[in-house]
């Protein structure tokens, strides 16, 4: 029986740490699939965007955090606009991102990951993504040197793809932006 309250703590606890990072009430959610009958990657996911809200509703740590569907998520917002309960599902996806980079829980969605955390740095060093570096480094640190060349070979022909990463005008308040939501992560 002592274990039984400590895991409904465990899960109420889960459960007030993610309403606190998304910012949203996840008891105003009543399940009724809008968000995943709107969802344009709903077919690709392992579990729909409900049932992940839903595994967070009841307190499901684990479950939540360890899916691909965490990391799949586009953050197109329209599971959100959709919402008769004005439940922002996206801002909560982006919330157990964090929280499942922080846990180390990345294994599902393991090439998602990388990806959004090559993206970031592309974007947090040179102002703008530089396309040709993402994908190389991608490609090498996911194991598969190759993938898409004959791609970016044509893409490079026609001048599509630069071999340096420009720099833009405002490079300076993308690197602040970076900074401050680093503090506002670290502070919550």
């Amino acid at each position: 029986m002592l274990n039984l309250s400590r895991a409904a703590a465990d899960g109420a606890h889960f459960v007030e740490e993610v309403e606190k990072r998304s910012g949203q009430r996840l008891t105003h959610c009543y399940q009724c699939g809008k968000c995943t009958a709107g969802c344009p990657l709903a077919f690709s996911m392992d579990l729909m965007p409900h049932q992940v809200i839903r595994l967070v509703q009841l307190g499901l740590r684990e479950e939540a955090l360890d899916n691909k569907a965490v990391w799949l998520c586009s953050t197109c917002a329209t599971c959100s606009t959709r919402c008769p309960k004005n439940v922002d599902l996206a801002a909560l996806m982006d919330a157990l991102r964090i929280m499942a980079r922080r846990e180390g829980r990345t294994r599902k969605g393991a090439s998602t990951a990388l990806f959004n955390r090559i993206f970031l740095d592309s974007v947090r060093r040179h102002g703008r993504a530089h396309e040709l570096g993402i994908g190389l480094q991608h490609n090498l640190r996911s194991g598969k040197p190759f993938k898409d060349s004959d791609l970016a070979r044509g893409l490079l022909v026609r001048g599509r793809l630069k071999f340096r990463p420009s720099r833009i005008k405002g490079a300076a308040e993308v690197a602040r932006i970076f900074a401050e939501v680093k503090r506002m992560e670290d502070g919550q």
